[in-house]
């Protein structure tokens, strides 16, 4: 048999994010049009500038019930009759909120844009939230949260935040709200809520595909002339920690075969700017398989299937957690591998070969996220939810070559903080708690699921 040399790897394309248009109308209204002419097609993205940061204290969960509400009728037509009309149409709605903001989105053929677009505007502008479907609505959401407690991954997600923050601070509570919250929710904080956050200063319109910006412009004006006429004001946004020391928490699941666990602390805002240098770190840390805790883990130890670090990006600190699932008699051991990464990342420099490797992979897959319209309007989406600037994505590849390993560095020291962790086990206590102890990870206490 012949030996044959692999091939090696080509310098990176070249790439640049598709041009695009941007302008304000009246009453505040912004639109942006990026023209994609690959396909008939085009993808409107329609983003307001309220999520679940700006719910009144008590109505938690109000955001995202409003958003699920507003497909469920208008002032011309009901729920079903809505998503016929949008199906006859090849297309549907799409509709969320998460932290930041609320979506709505359709992908449809350029020829049934205007009547599709006269659709959404119908949407958008008269809603009537039925009764019975916010209701509905209600009870589908107090479904996932029962469900959530019987799901260790999930119920980890949740715990782990609402150990992190204060009480006080929205980011303390599941950004779907909480049962109490839920069940507390009526028709008329649904209402209330959309008629003071959706309106014509909060709204960006944008539309990605076989489109201009004066045709675009004809088109949103028609669609949306009857948005309240407003601009929000700033809604402050309390972070602060539940403890400044060291915590380890165990949810019990008595007779859990193994331990779901979060370790971590307050993170970072979207717009920091040490953003690029700390996502590198994060890469070489835990953000790619290749990393040092999940080679650690799974590879060197035979700990796990898999485990990653991140961080949850948002307007505010969101969270930095490492995330694994491990058996439960070597839940500590796991834990004491994963305190040694994050001490070994502050205290030396990577490897040029680390830094080589997320820095290749994060240029590398770069462009190959933006391939399709819906994916072009959700990152125009993205400039506008964190305030990013316009050259954001053709200076992106630039930004993460410019990262070097001194600046991983430093990033580890500065948004690392190993006196603050925080750390969830979602498993058997009878198991656990003996060896959490020793490892002197902070003070134990034991909770509920």
């Amino acid at each position: 048999m012949v030996a044959t040399l692999r091939p090696k790897p080509g310098s990176a394309r070249s790439y640049r994010f598709p041009k695009f248009h941007g302008e304000t109308l009246s009453g505040g209204m912004r639109l942006l049009v990026a023209p994609v002419e690959k396909l008939p097609i085009v993808t409107v993205l329609v983003v307001v500038d309220t999520g679940s940061t700006n719910e009144p204290a008590g109505k938690e969960g109000v955001a995202k019930l409003t958003a699920r509400a507003l497909l469920e009728g208008s002032r011309n037509y009901d729920g079903a009759t809505l998503a016929e009309k949008f199906e006859q149409l090849g297309t549907s709605l799409e509709s969320g909120a998460d932290w930041d903001s609320t979506f709505i989105k359709i992908t449809v053929l350029s020829e049934r844009l205007p009547a599709a677009l006269a659709l959404l505007g119908e949407v958008l502008t008269t809603p009537v939230f039925p009764e019975r479907e916010v209701e509905r609505l209600k009870a589908e959401r107090l479904s996932e949260i029962l469900q959530t407690e019987t799901e260790p991954r999930a119920l980890a997600d949740e715990r782990f935040e609402s150990f992190l923050y204060a009480e006080e601070s929205r980011y303390s509570k599941p950004d779907g709200g909480t049962a109490g919250s839920v069940t507390g929710l009526k028709r008329t904080d649904v209402e209330r809520f959309y008629r003071s956050r959706f309106v014509s200063g909060a709204t960006t319109v944008i539309l990605a595909g076989d489109i201009d910006a004066r045709r675009a412009r004809t088109l949103v004006e028609a669609a949306l002339k009857g948005l309240i006429n407003a601009i929000t004001p700033a809604q402050p946004l309390m972070v602060a920690p539940r403890s400044g020391a060291r915590n380890v928490h165990i949810v019990s699941k008595t007779g859990a075969p193994q331990s779901e666990l979060r370790v971590g602390h307050i993170g970072l805002p979207r717009k920091h700017p040490d953003f690029f240098s700390t996502m590198v770190m994060n890469a070489v840390l835990g953000g790619l398989f290749g990393s040092r805790i999940n080679l650690n883990l799974r590879e060197a130890r035979g700990y796990t299937y898999g485990a990653s670090s991140y961080y949850d990006w948002r307007r505010g600190p969101g969270p930095f957690a490492v995330a694994t699932a491990v058996a439960s008699d070597v839940t500590a051991l796991a834990l004491r591998e994963i305190f040694l990464e994050i001490d070994r990342i502050r205290r030396e420099e990577i490897s040029a070969e680390e830094l080589s490797l997320a820095t290749d992979y994060l240029e590398g897959v770069f462009p190959i996220r933006y391939e399709t319209t819906s994916a072009v309007a959700t990152a125009l989406a993205n400039l506008v939810i964190h305030d990013l600037p316009r050259d954001y994505y053709d200076s992106y590849r630039g930004n993460i070559r410019g990262v070097t390993a001194g600046a991983v560095h430093e990033a580890a020291q500065k948004h690392l903080h190993p006196g603050e962790l925080q750390t969830v086990v979602v498993g058997d206590p009878d198991i656990v708690r003996a060896p959490l102890a020793d490892l002197g990870a902070g003070a134990v206490h034991i909770h509920s699921a």
